[in-house]
């Protein structure tokens, strides 16, 4: 696309709700699909953006995602709950379980929500935010019970999903916000490489010779490659204490492991995510000056090269929302050609030069 054809974010969140309708979502299900979809590409989280709406169209049409209805409580207490979301999108569910976490955090200093079978959440960074903005302390995790694509250390088939972890926190100014992945990278960004045509930048790759490999064509090789546990071949063990992490708090306190997902479930997660009101143990802005000290304590550290400071998690994909919010979101080549089929699908053409502004 070139730079006039960049769409704006209410433009590509419009086109994507009414795609989502029309494969059955109802309107408030499908905008908050929508949002949260174009919010993973304001943010940059590409791989987790609207390159997943084909995903989302093509569960609702098989019955994988349900298009309609309200996650169940199972059970809980003053301060954690769990929920059963009956395969409804996580894109739906996770947004109404921070907001649920945050009203617990009011009242108990802290609230925790752990939600099992909710169809893919796409990117953990976009749900940050709505609990920063409230003055609260979120960190999120997630884990995949139908999925086994990531190798513990030492080993060369797999037992965990990706796992995404993530922290929100307010500061005096920007938040800082983490997502990353406790694997070396995410599936997505090996099938984006792939696309592409590109070798992975590092060695995140474990074939079926046990050898690490940057070659995404090893994913889908007869064996495939698997991903390797976020510290790679020399400190893997740790991503792989991470990754046990992830799922002992995800499927083991949800009560819904590998054993029991059901090949339907197919991209469902497991949702653990807790909200920590800072009032509840400090002054109204004490944290948050304690905060933006350990901030300046980071920046004011001497890069090695002085052209690449050092970063603050979350400044990065802060600015680029902020240069995509005023010039449009970028799109590369391959994924306009996966939007270019939703189009077709859904009979919902795209935003043209014309109206993408």
């Amino acid at each position: 696309m070139s730079e006039e054809k960049k769409p704006t974010a209410a433009v590509m969140t419009a086109w994507a709700s009414r795609c989502l309708m029309k494969q059955g979502a109802t309107p408030d299900v499908a905008q908050s699909m929508a949002e949260h979809l174009v919010a993973g590409d304001l943010l940059g989280f590409r791989t987790h953006g609207l390159l997943r709406l084909r995903y989302n169209l093509q569960a609702l049409q098989r019955g994988q995602t349900k298009p309609a209805g309200e996650p169940e409580l199972v059970q809980g207490r003053a301060a954690i709950e769990l929920w059963d979301a009956d395969l409804l999108s996580g894109l739906y569910v996770v947004p109404k379980a921070v907001k649920r976490a945050i009203a617990m955090a009011r009242v108990c200093g802290t609230g925790t929500v752990v939600i099992r079978r909710t169809q893919h959440v796409a990117a953990l960074a976009v749900y940050l935010e709505q609990a920063v903005d409230a003055g609260m302390l979120i960190q999120m995790m997630c884990s995949t019970p139908a999925q086994e694509v990531v190798a513990p250390y030492g080993a060369k088939s797999a037992c965990f999903s990706p796992n995404p972890f993530a922290l929100g926190v307010p500061t005096e100014s920007a938040p800082i916000l983490l997502d990353m992945s406790l694997s070396m990278t995410a599936a997505g960004k090996v099938r984006t490489a792939l696309a592409e045509n590109k070798q992975l930048p590092y060695a995140a790759l474990i074939t079926a010779e046990g050898d690490y490999s940057c070659d995404p064509a090893t994913f889908v090789a007869e064996p495939a490659s698997v991903l390797a546990s976020l510290g790679g071949k020399e400190l893997g063990y740790k991503g792989t204490g991470l990754n046990l992490f992830s799922e002992l708090w995800t499927l083991a306190l949800s009560d819904y492991g590998r054993k029991d997902a059901a090949p339907a479930d197919a991209d469902a997660n497991t949702v653990w995510l807790q909200v920590v009101d800072p009032t509840a143990v400090a002054e109204q802005g004490a944290f948050e000056r304690q905060a933006s000290a350990l901030v300046e304590a980071l920046k004011n550290t001497q890069p090695i090269d002085p052209q690449q400071p050092v970063r603050v998690p979350g400044a990065g994909a802060l600015a680029t929302r902020a240069r995509q919010l005023t010039h449009g979101i970028e799109y590369s080549a391959a994924t306009w050609r996966q939007l270019e089929w939703c189009a077709d699908f859904c009979d919902e053409p795209l935003p043209t030069a014309a109206n993408a502004q």
